[in-house]
């Protein structure tokens, strides 16, 4: 039996290709939920943005996050990762990385970038679920969720992923005949 290889550079430029992005979880002392809204989309958002070509998602999340609010926050644990297929417009995958970035107790020293956001403010959790597109209003309850546990969520479609049959098991040694 002739075994054929692909040379690499065809094998990888036929690998499916994917978005990233990056957002910050903040919340006050009172778990109130920290979004900003942006002057191009209806909707509310988590704080944050795309990940550049060669950029680590932990350090897009700090220059988003700089760039759009004028301050520089602690990027702490991984807290969700999202992945939805193409949709709408976008004709790929997104995977989407929310990281815990603390506790702000008001909103003081905050300067909002007027080009791409108009508002910003703290909302109760049920609030900010609706502000929240669909998809994306179950991150606050991951991200509290995943606060609390240490743990980061696995979502699909903003649909928490159930573990696979024995994916919960105590992890063991598997031996092959």
């Amino acid at each position: 039996m002739e075994v054929t290889w692909t040379e690499p550079a065809t094998w990888y430029a036929n690998l499916a290709s994917f978005y990233a992005a990056a957002a910050a979880f903040i919340t006050d002392p009172d778990g109130n939920v920290l979004l900003v809204k942006p002057t191009y989309r209806e909707y509310w958002t988590f704080p944050g943005g795309y990940v550049d070509e060669g950029e680590y998602p932990h350090d897009a999340c700090a220059r988003e996050i700089r760039e759009e609010l004028g301050v520089n926050v602690g990027v702490g644990q991984l807290l969700v990762i999202d992945w939805a297929p193409p949709a709408g417009p976008r004709p790929r995958p997104i995977i989407s990385f929310t990281f815990d970035c603390g506790y702000v107790a008001s909103l003081d020293g905050f300067a909002l970038q007027g080009r791409e956001l108009e508002d910003i403010a703290f909302f109760s959790r049920p609030e900010a679920e609706q502000l929240l597109p669909g998809n994306v209003a179950t991150r606050v309850d991951a991200a509290t969720r995943a606060r609390g546990q240490e743990a980061p969520v696995y979502l699909a479609s903003g649909s928490t992923v159930p573990p696979s049959p024995g994916g919960d098991a105590p992890r063991r040694n598997i031996c092959l005949p």
